[in-house]
């Protein structure tokens, strides 16, 4: 690689940050990143690497973890513009393969899963994006366009455009690149809108229950007063023979 191809290389990786961080204000800035000085630690390891010199690239890779957190082995390929956003804790394993354009968020882990030799690290496509705390592990591949969610674990590839989440982690959606618009595959668990809805199916069950004690009593209230009341008989009598108008049955 030449000169000026790598400096255009750095240049990309820069330029990467400006485009993707809004945080980023100027490029002075960008020269404090951790994220950019553990890419420029790598490029150089992995250019050593790549002319056989040994333990040299496995020396600055070392210091770049101490100085950055950031730990990236040497014989890793990186394509142009990786944003690893503030980035600590970030692993890239050997074998990775990253593409151009990636954006790598903090505690990303990159490996293996056992002691084989040969390809054991997954491959990120281009413009691929991968969220806190997430773990692509395996010789997988995840592809052009694809965003793993923070926290996942994803153990099978990722088909382009698509976007994984958990662990282990599945597609719950698609994008289509030409419009940009999503399409769910899965539908998403919302705790908020089952505790509304059990609220109001309580309410209306309540409700129906009020209404039924409601009705239970009216019923009551009428047999009891059914029960109580007087033969009209009686009131006739009373009228007609025993008055309050001093009539027959009140004198002295």
């Amino acid at each position: 690689m030449s000169q000026a191809t790598r400096w255009s290389v750095v240049s990309a990786d820069v330029r990467a940050i400006l485009h993707n961080d809004p945080a980023a204000k100027n490029i002075f800035e960008v020269l404090l990143y951790p994220g950019l000085h553990a890419i420029i630690f790598h490029r150089v390891a992995h250019w050593l690497w790549q002319a056989k010199l040994p333990f040299v690239p496995r020396l600055i890779s070392q210091l770049g973890r101490f100085f950055t957190g950031i730990e990236i082995h040497p014989g890793a390929q990186i394509g142009r513009g990786l944003f690893i956003d503030h980035g600590m804790g970030v692993v890239i394993g050997e074998t990775a393969e990253i593409g151009d354009h990636v954006t790598l968020y903090q505690g990303v882990t990159l490996g293996g899963t056992g002691k084989q030799g040969g390809k054991r690290h997954p491959t990120l496509g281009n413009h691929t994006v991968v969220g806190v705390g997430a773990s692509v592990l395996g010789a997988i591949t995840v592809g052009d366009g694809a965003r793993v969610g923070g926290g996942a674990v994803v153990v099978k590839d990722v088909p382009p455009y698509a976007t994984a989440i958990g662990v282990p982690a599945r597609i719950v959606a698609t994008r289509d690149p030409a419009t940009g618009t999503t399409r769910r595959t899965e539908e998403l668990p919302d705790p908020e809108g089952m505790m509304l809805k059990s609220l109001h199916d309580k309410v209306l069950e309540l409700e129906a229950r009020i209404v039924e004690l409601e009705d239970e009593l009216a019923g009551h209230h009428a047999q009891h007063q059914e029960h109580h009341a007087l033969p009209e008989s009686l009131f006739a009598a009373l009228g007609n023979n025993h008055g309050y108008d001093g009539g027959p049955g009140w004198g002295i």
